[in-house]
């Protein structure tokens, strides 16, 4: 029994409490275990273990011992609450809306919704998470975030005067607010008044959150940017991407010895080995590539064929391998290469049928081509084409010093987390050519090559090329992809609305001397 807090008849239960609430979630874990070692099936014991495996990042034995806890009392609505988060977690977005949806019939509570929104615009249901959403803003007066959420809604839309006006609203409500503020400065123009720069100044000053500061000094340093104070800017920009990879702790020599193990394992006759009969009637095209390489644009122009529908950045692949590395790693340490190697056709097919279930929540055409444009996808190659046999791959390549530096002017999320240091984002890129010249030497014309440059100068040689790759005919309507009315959800979203233009070339010029630690890193690339 537990109140307040505390646990009167189950002592080592609430030191798990205790040892959760303090973030100690290792230690909190085993208090909970030897609770329920002796109070075995206890529901609370179970919930709290469950809860504490989610902030361990075990999603699969969070709903494990959540459902075991659930099945005690299915009408629990907090255990209710916390499987829909899991669930959220997994990227199984439809179940998670369907949960959502049922406890906000129950008992509409204001953070229901904001959940429930937030898995609705994941789904690509962005009007019915507008519909969720607007009213949350408008009529909470004390929660930044909901507008914030709101502004990206619109911004996606295509709405951006209506989203600029949300993001000021979330500011007028917190000026400290770094995503608000980082939400205006993503906008592909000029959107800050130099009593703007003042406002972020004294709110960088003040700001104690990493996860405030750091939006904060991006935010700054695209203001600085446009008024052409190079040496300021990239002072913030460096301060930026200083706090989020203290905060991160990204290591970049493990992707590079990934790189390293898939050279060794996939020779020629392993990736032949992968051709098998394909799976479902669809077929995904990837564009693999790293974040700021233009695959927004090339999505943009390839989904204007009449074959092809762009769906956006989907999550599931990494959603379902993370799922089965959790499994494999119970037995013992493994690594994505011995994972992929050790996978029989059954369980692979299975995967790529799950797969292309939760991709079909996002379609809305029958067309036989569908696009997946979650740019780190390009590590994820090996696993996508031994669990879709049928799947085409096409990398488009931005010159790696615009490249590279576009990543560090971004405040991108811990998904992206070699971007906050110019070693690691280097290090990224060179660790992804050579995983590309390896397949194309183990298995040419797997992976078709697109040169961002090339594109934006000459589209038609570009695109002619790769529709040739996919087996569809040339047709002039993907000349016209700015005129197409769709929602895109990345901050390129401005840029693919209108005509082709050279404004992300060369963008590192002005920022040359400061970049000497990224040319070190890439070598004969930065050329």
């Amino acid at each position: 029994m537990t109140g307040n807090g505390t646990v009167t008849l189950y002592p080592m239960l609430g030191k798990a409490r205790e040892l959760a609430d303090a973030g100690r979630f290792e230690e909190a874990a085993q208090a909970a275990m030897a609770h329920l070692r002796r109070y075995r099936d206890d529901p609370a014991g179970m919930a709290l273990l469950g809860e504490i495996a989610m902030h361990l990042g075990a999603l699969m034995q969070a709903e494990h011992f959540i459902r075991r806890a659930l099945a005690a009392d299915p009408a629990d609505r907090a255990m209710r609450g916390q499987l829909a988060s899991v669930l959220s977690q997994q990227e199984r977005l439809d179940e998670a809306a369907r949960l959502y949806a049922d406890l906000r019939r129950e008992h509409d509570e204001s953070i229901l919704a904001g959940m429930h929104a937030n898995v609705l615009e994941r789904l690509g249901r962005s009007e019915e998470a507008r519909a969720l959403i607007e009213p949350l803003a408008k009529e909470t007066s004390d929660r930044p975030h909901y507008w914030i959420s709101y502004g990206h809604n619109l911004r996606a839309a295509g709405r951006v005067d209506d989203a600029v006006a949300a993001y000021r609203k979330a500011i007028e409500l917190d000026e400290e607010c770094g995503e608000a503020w980082w939400g205006l400065a993503s906008i592909k123009r000029r959107v800050f008044a130099d009593a703007d720069l003042d406002a972020m100044r004294r709110a960088i000053a003040i700001a104690i959150d990493v996860r405030n500061s750091a939006p904060l000094h991006f935010a700054l340093a695209r203001a600085l940017h446009d008024r052409g104070d190079h040496a300021a800017a990239f002072e913030h920009y460096a301060e930026g991407n200083r706090q989020r990879a203290e905060d991160i702790g990204y290591d970049a020599s493990e992707l590079t010895g990934e790189i390293a193990e898939i050279e060794k394992l996939a020779d020629a006759p392993f990736l032949a080995s992968l051709d098998q009969p394909p799976v479902g009637d669809a077929t995904p095209i990837f564009i693999v590539s790293l974040p700021r390489s233009g695959s927004t644009l090339l999505e943009q122009m390839l989904g204007s064929h009449p074959a092809i529908e762009p769906v956006g950045e989907l999550p599931y692949a990494p959603a379902i391998l993370r799922s089965v590395m959790e499994l494999a790693t119970r037995r013992g340490r493994v690594t994505v290469p011995q994972l992929i190697a050790g996978l029989q056709p059954e369980q692979a097919a299975a995967m790529g049928a799950d797969y292309l279930a939760r991709a079909a929540l996002h379609r809305r055409t029958d067309a036989p081509f569908f696009i997946d444009k979650l740019p780190h996808n390009w590590s994820n190659i090996l696993f996508l084409r031994r669990i879709l046999p049928q799947a085409k791959f096409l990398d488009i390549r931005r010159p790696a010093m615009d490249c590279c530096f576009s990543n560090f002017t971004q405040s991108f999320s811990r998904a992206h987390a070699a971007s906050f240091r110019l070693e690691d984002i280097g290090q990224c890129y060179v660790d992804y050519v050579r995983l590309m010249a390896h397949l194309d030497r183990v298995a040419p014309g797997m992976v078709h090559h697109i040169d961002y440059a090339a594109l934006v100068d000459d589209p038609e040689p570009q695109l002619r090329a790769t529709l040739a790759h996919l087996g569809l005919d040339w047709d002039a309507a993907i000349l016209e992809f700015h005129k197409l009315d769709r929602v895109v959800r990345t901050p390129s979203s401005e840029q693919v609305r209108r005509p082709l233009n050279r404004d992300g070339m060369e963008v590192w010029r002005p920022y040359a001397e400061w970049l000497g630690p990224l040319r070190d890193v890439l070598g004969p690339l930065a050329d």
